[in-house]
């Protein structure tokens, strides 16, 4: 299951509806004709975006059409409420990040809006998205870096029992990192094949390091005792802000990887019969 572009739009819907919270605290609050104005002529604009994306299956869509009418109402009432302009560019810089996948053009609108709505809660905005932008990049670096052969990057964290978790601390053992989420269907799917290699392989040295990116964990904790799923996992409640996620660059699940006794990748995303050899063959088997 893939990230997807749903907060994208919920932050369109607020955009339109004047909902932000950044007019009101820098006290330039538009009337509510210019509010219900622009509300008017973006939502149909948000329809179009919605009904590209949905069509584009996940891939960039072709949204000029649709950023040029933006553009169009930006110019138009640039002079009656600036910050409400400002929300809007801050929209198209996230359209530009997300759904066209151009980071340079996303804080090349950025950069501009911090320049040109300083002190405000809009530049500040601003400058908060260029940094998750950044990091963002640097997180797809790291996942284009997870080979087969590689070291797969360690970190040291606590599990659902509040005990140490790390990849190092399996040293020995060949070790399945699961990335994964009790509303994700395709988890709930491969969840049978997971537990069958672990209940078959566990006691000759395979263990699995669950990374939920659930955001309840009394559901989280009734369906791990519910599956029988009794390896660590690491929780933080942020869904897809998961830290391990972000860490790896982890933007669809499940996302596996398959480590050695050293640490090193032997395989990722192995699913069902794979899953079995690729244990079997690295436990000498």
């Amino acid at each position: 299951m893939k990230k997807n572009l749903v907060p994208l739009f919920a932050a369109l819907m607020l955009a339109v509806a004047g909902s932000f919270s950044v007019r009101a605290a820098d006290g330039g609050a538009a009337t509510n004709d210019v509010t219900a104005s622009i509300r008017t002529e973006v939502i149909p604009i948000m329809k179009q975006i919605q009904e590209k994306m949905s069509a584009s299956d996940g891939k960039p869509a072709d949204l000029a059409e649709q950023l040029k009418a933006i553009d169009a109402v930006i110019a138009k009432y640039q002079a009656q409420d600036k910050l409400a302009v400002g929300e809007l560019y801050l929209l198209e810089a996230q359209l530009y990040a997300s759904a066209l996948e151009n980071d340079t053009k996303a804080i090349e609108v950025l950069t501009q809006v911090q320049k040109d709505y300083r002190g405000t809660k809009v530049e500040e905005q601003a400058g908060k998205f260029i940094a998750s932008i950044k990091a963002e990049a640097e997180a797809k670096k790291v996942r284009a870096a997870l080979v087969p052969g590689s070291k797969f990057p360690d970190f040291e964290e606590k599990d659902l029992a509040g005990q140490p978790l790390s990849v190092a601390g399996h040293k020995g053992k060949v070790v399945l990192v699961d990335f994964w989420a009790t509303w994700c269907p395709p988890c709930r799917a491969e969840l049978p094949n997971v537990l069958a290699v672990y209940q078959k392989h566990h006691d000759q040295g395979f263990d699995i390091i669950g990374v939920s990116l659930d955001q309840d964990r009394s559901k989280l904790e009734s369906f791990i005792k519910d599956k029988g799923m009794s390896w660590s996992q690491y929780f933080d409640g942020t869904g897809w802000s998961n830290k391990l996620a972000q860490k790896y660059g982890i933007n669809s699940i499940p996302a596996t990887f398959l480590l050695d006794g050293e640490g090193k990748i032997i395989a990722a995303d192995l699913r069902g019969d794979d899953l079995e050899a690729a244990v079997a063959k690295a436990l000498g088997k």
